[in-house]
């Protein structure tokens, strides 16, 4: 066990492969409803005699903030998985773009920490790797700090714990470390990062 003060190794990439940096021009194929706006959102670019029927959606894999265009005569429901990507869509007529976290409805903000949480439960493997093989991102902070709730000691319990046998569960991280729920755990830091809290991104991508 290390003191407080240890200075890290940082790696070349300070934060792994497996924490989503991804090379631009990577899209979502598929997300999940947040809210369904039949009229669309009024903004000061979209007059409202234009306005369509839209959906503000979370992408699966890197958790983009979309709005979408529903095609004549398709409905969506709320936390319903729908394809967006560049083929051929059922629902979607165009993804109209991305939005900010503060573009969102209240009723997509309402919905948008459980269903992260879903998508990470879904992906469980995935983010167990994460706990896995985190790494340093500067000389005095690792990435598991920057989960919320995590501090130097459970750092290192879960550093340890990995060192001895790797993960293979979100039930395998709570057991062995005390972690009550990692996929809330991983909803919240995606939220710090689409509400640009966080100079460092773990799950999330910039804007291209």
């Amino acid at each position: 066990m290390s003191s407080d003060n240890r200075q890290y190794k940082v790696t070349e990439n300070a934060i792994p492969s497996s924490s989503r940096q991804y090379p631009p021009k990577v899209y979502e194929e598929y997300a999940y409803v947040l809210d369904v706006l039949p009229y669309g959102r009024a903004t000061s670019e979209r007059a409202r005699h234009m306005a369509v029927p839209t959906i503000q959606v979370v992408g699966e894999n890197f958790f983009t903030l979309l709005e979408a265009q529903l095609k004549p005569g398709a409905s969506a429901n709320i936390r319903e998985r729908i394809y967006v990507g560049r083929e051929r869509r059922e629902k979607v007529d165009r993804v109209i773009g991305r939005v900010g976290n503060e573009e969102l409805t209240a009723g997509a903000q309402t919905e948008l920490q459980s269903v992260i949480e879903d998508i990470a439960r879904n992906q469980e493997n995935h983010f167990v790797d994460f706990f896995n093989k985190a790494q340093a991102v500067t000389p005095r902070m690792h990435a598991l700090e920057l989960l919320p709730g995590i501090g130097k000691k459970l750092m290192w319990q879960i550093i340890n714990q990995r060192e001895k046998k790797l993960f293979v569960s979100f039930a395998d991280i709570k057991e062995r470390t005390g972690i009550t729920d990692p996929a809330r755990l991983i909803a919240r830091r995606v939220i710090e990062e689409l509400s640009g809290e966080s100079k460092y991104r773990l799950f999330t991508r910039t804007a291209q």
